[in-house]
């Protein structure tokens, strides 16, 4: 009986304890729920779906919530709310749940400055704050948290310095305040975080002076990232201590000096990018040291001397990028010898002598790009079997032989690039199927001959064809007319006979044409007007005969067009697209008339004007001569009265005005009269004074005023401005009325209060116009010229796009303005800041220099000016580094047109700008910017381009 009542005795002992453990349980259950759904209400946007369950009703299942994770004791551990687009702030209660390890808020839209109780969280080893807009400067509280690993404060807006104690987090292994506003130098103090193995520090910030040597006791570091900071000086020999080290980014700096070959250290480093710096010397030979080395970029510095044969033989290298330096000497024989090769780029060097022919030896290789250097020698056969190529790029250099066997048609091609060399041979044919990858094919300016293969006509994705300046011969293949996506085809220079193939007028993506110098024969074919986007045709020097298709004058997209120098006959149409060529597109055709060659119909023997032949002179009476004087006199007399009288009369209405309305309004004239007073100018320009004034009913509206020079008239300035004043689109300015006497016009648009986008962009608030709201301007701007150019009837040409000529309305809206008004202000001689012709310094389009000539393209280069001005935040004339460049020369110098070099133009002022956007956009103004104006997209092409750029949850320049 006593054991028994000892056993009953224990189990009611701890019967009593696990109840007494599991009431408080439930209760710690119930207040940390409580606190995530105060954490749930703060988030000013909607609420995420995910975060549904966050509620007091289910705060039994707290640990099943999305994005929890708790211990066995069921105390929450871990909130993760990545990634999930929310806004507002933290609730100060999460400083309660005490036995939090990790809280993950990163890629969201939290703002503030981190304020609540952070070291009260005295369990939590993570922190990641990437990706919000918390502000202010870093916080100092952070170091009071002994237990934390990670700590992620990248892609924000704090702004200071590194806090000197941010040195004392001697357990913090994982460290990031990339992408911030942060300035002074980097602290030496965090050369003492010794367990340290990820730092990255770049990207935005700006950081004085250059790299602390004391980064080289960071003995435990796998992954170093001071990228893009603004850093100069040498690279420390320090950080050749770093034997742990596999990722080592020092790009986009202004980095000097010579690499040093303590680097060669890094037995463990996998990447290295030294890219878009100052560096000089040579690539040092202890690099021979970094065996497990796949990414080596040294590209956009100054480096020199020869690639050294060790580079070669690194076993695990994929990625060698060393592009634009000083290089000299040949490319190292056993390049490609270890068979992982993916890409290589030693373009824009001094190599010489022969490319190797291990490149491709291991079947990997992608990229191949080394243009622009003294190559000679033949091509390896063994190109025409490496079936991974998939970019090529070798023009510019001095190459012979032939193209091997098997190059043009590898699987994965999508660019051949050989122009400027000295290839010959022929081009082989391929009777089975050819890749439908291939964009671009350019073998212009060698010595390629024989007929162009059928073959040509299977390559289904192919856009540009280049094949200018070689000897081919033979007719061109109707197989031709299968490319449905060529845009650019040039085969001028060449031999080719026979007639242009009529189903060329299939290749309904066609925009640039030119069949110039060569011996073909025949009739224009008539099925070239069934390309309806067609830009620029060229079919000079050749032997074409018959007249000239009337059908051709009804391509409005076409622009330019040369058919000099044949055997046209007939008369010259004077319908169309004919009355806008420039008249030597005529010249050269001995038996072809018109009003830009000699007069048709007549002849040499025509009967003469002046008499009949004899000698015999006519004679008039003389009392005939004298009625004829006496009535001539009396004639002139009366006119000159009449002209007085109408002079008297028109002086004394002189001052009178004529209001054209081209909507309802609410106000006269006089009402309009009243405002143009100084103190009512908002602005001054080639195109006349701005002037705000106030309708009766309170109203704003601009009205331009536009003088009248003396000795002129209208000169149709009120017909082109009835039409003007008929255009209704979202994105244009709204013309309201037209006012005018004789000695005035007035143009009445409506207000637009925040100006123009060259006034905010360039003014002191220009930093106001972040990213997302550029590129919303930029895809209006586009919308309103797009309509100008392809809804209206006639074409509307604006003759002057620039900043200042697209207004901004209250809520930042783009609206174009001043369209088509560029042709009337030249005649009148107003144009104080605008060219001869049209358009403002800056803007102007390339072509007006030797054409005088501006058309839709006009615009569109134009355009790409202001989309460079809304991605640099520059302006387009101006500080360049070089006299007389201006920012189009400016970009294209800085990023080597490549659009991934768009960072390094990027407005400094601009946050959280999403990489593939930027690009987009660079892309989009570089194409607009195109010297040849047939290869500039249409508006419309441009509006698609731009709509496409917007990428969700895309990476962020920070």
């Amino acid at each position: 009986m006593a054991a028994s009542a000892t056993i009953l005795f224990f189990f009611t002992y701890f019967l009593l304890v696990f109840l007494t453990a599991a009431q408080p349980h439930n209760l710690s259950l119930r207040r940390q729920a409580k606190i995530l759904v105060s954490l749930k209400q703060d988030f000013v946007a909607s609420i995420p779906s995910t975060l549904s369950g966050w509620n007091m009703s289910n705060y039994m299942h707290l640990c099943t919530w999305n994005g929890i994770t708790c211990d066995d004791t069921k105390s929450v551990t871990s909130i993760d709310i990545s990634n999930l687009n929310i806004s507002g702030s933290l609730s100060p209660n999460i400083h309660e749940l005490t036995t939090l390890q990790v809280l993950n808020i990163s890629n969201n839209l939290f703002s503030g400055n981190l304020s609540w109780e952070i070291p009260r969280l005295k369990a939590l080893q993570v922190l990641d704050a990437y990706n919000n807009n918390f502000s202010g400067p870093l916080p100092l509280v952070v170091t009071q948290l002994l237990q934390l690993k990670h700590l992620d404060f990248g892609g924000n807006y704090f702004s200071g310095q590194i806090p000197l104690s941010y040195g004392t987090f001697n357990q913090l292994e994982f460290l990031s305040v990339a992408g911030n506003d942060l300035r002074s130098p980097i602290p030496r103090e965090l050369g003492n975080l010794t367990n340290l193995r990820w730092l990255q520090l770049g990207y935005f910030n700006q950081f004085d002076g250059g790299i602390p040597p004391e980064l080289g006791k960071l003995v435990n570091l796998v992954h170093l990232d001071l990228s893009s900071c603004n850093l100069d000086g040498p690279i420390p020999a320090e950080l050749g201590n770093l034997n742990m080290l596999d990722t080592l980014f020092l790009q986009k700096n202004q980095l000097t000096g010579m690499i040093p070959p303590e680097l060669g250290n890094l037995t463990s480093l996998k990447s290295l990018d030294l890219s878009i710096n100052e560096l000089t010397g040579a690539i040092p030979i202890e690099f021979s040291g970094l065996k497990k080395l796949t990414l080596l970029n040294l590209f956009i510095n100054n480096f020199r001397g020869e690639i050294p044969q060790c580079i070669a033989e690194l076993p695990e290298l994929e990625v060698l990028n060393l592009w634009r330096n000083n290089f000299t000497g040949f490319i190292p024989s056993k390049l490609g010898t270890n068979g992982k090769l993916v890409e290589i780029d030693l373009s824009s060097n001094r190599l010489t002598g022969l490319i190797p022919k291990s490149l491709c030896l291991g079947r990997n290789l992608r990229i191949l790009i080394l243009l622009n250097n003294f190559l000679f020698g033949p091509l390896p056969d063994d190109f025409g079997q490496c079936h991974s190529l998939s970019r090529v790029r070798m023009g510019q250099n001095y190459l012979s032989g032939s193209i091997p066997t098997g190059f043009l048609y590898l699987s994965e091609l999508s660019l051949l690039e050989l122009q400027n060399n000295y290839i010959s041979g022929q081009l082989s044919n391929k009777k089975s199927s050819v890749s439908a990858k291939l964009e671009g094919l350019n073998l212009s300016n060698n010595r390629l001959s024989g007929a162009l293969p059928t073959a040509i006509g299977k390559f289904s994705g192919l856009k540009n064809l280049l094949l200018s300046g070689n000897r081919f011969s033979g007719d061109i293949p109707s197989d031709i007319s299968r490319l449905k996506s060529i845009s650019k085809l040039d085969l001028s220079r060449n031999n080719f006979s026979g007639r242009i193939p009529p189903e060329i007028g299939n290749c309904l993506s066609l925009t640039y044409l030119d069949l110039s110098q060569n011996q073909l024969l025949g009739p224009i074919p008539a099925q070239i007007a069934q390309i309806h986007i067609l830009n620029y045709i060229n079919i000079s020097w050749n032997h074409f005969n018959d007249s000239l298709p009337e059908v051709i004058g009804s391509m409005k997209s076409l622009t330019s067009a040369d058919f000099s120098h044949n055997n046209l006959t007939g008369s010259i149409p004077e319908t169309g697209q004919y009355l806008f060529f420039n008249s030597t597109s005529f010249i050269g055709n001995p038996y072809l008339c018109g009003s830009y060659l000699t007069p048709c119909n007549i002849t040499s023997n025509a009967p003469s004007q002046l008499g009949d032949g004899s000698d015999k002179k006519a004679k008039v009476p003389t009392k005939y001569k004298f009625m004829f004087a006496f009535g001539l006199l009396v004639c002139s007399l009366i006119f000159v009265v009449l002209a007085i009288i109408k002079t008297r009369k028109g002086s004394k209405n002189s001052n009178s005005w004529k209001l054209t309305a081209f909507q309802k309004l609410e106000f006269g004239s006089e009402d309009i009269l009243q405002c143009l007073k100084d103190n009512n100018i908002i602005g001054r320009g080639g195109a006349g004074t701005v002037y705000r004034a106030t309708t009766p009913n309170g109203n704003h509206v601009a009205v331009k005023k536009l003088g009248i020079s003396k000795g002129t008239h209208d000169n149709g300035l009120s017909a082109e401005v009835k039409t003007l004043g008929k255009i209704r689109h979202r994105y244009i300015v709204r013309l309201l009325a037209f006012c005018s006497n004789k000695e005035m016009n007035l143009l009445v648009y409506e207000y637009m209060p925040n100006g123009s986008l060259g006034e905010v962009l360039h003014g002191k608030n220009g930093g106001l116009l972040q990213w997302d709201t550029r590129l919303k301007i930029a895809i209006e701007a586009a919308k309103g010229l797009s309509y100008l150019h392809h809804d209206c009837s006639p074409m509307i040409i604006h003759r002057d796009v620039k900043s200042n000529n697209i207004l901004l309305d209250s809520e930042l809206e783009a609206h174009v303005a001043d369209f088509g008004l560029a042709k009337y202000l030249q005649n009148n001689g107003t144009s104080e800041c605008m060219s001869a012709i049209a358009g403002s310094y800056g803007y102007i389009a390339p072509e007006y220099a030797y054409t005088l000539k501006i058309d839709e393209k006009s615009d569109v280069y134009s355009y790409g000016v202001v989309l460079l001005e809304l991605i640099t935040g520059r302006r387009p004339v101006g500080n360049f580094g070089e006299e007389g460049q201006d920012i189009v020369q400016w970009a294209k110098r800085e990023t080597n047109w490549s659009k991934e070099g768009v960072v390094k133009i990027l407005d400094e002022r601009l946050k959280n700008v999403a990489t593939a956007e930027a690009m987009q956009v660079f892309f989009v103004a570089m194409l607009c910017v195109e010297e040849y104006s047939v290869e500039r997209p249409t508006m419309r092409e441009v509006v698609q381009m731009l709509s496409q750029a917007k990428q969700p949850n895309t990476f962020q320049i920070q």
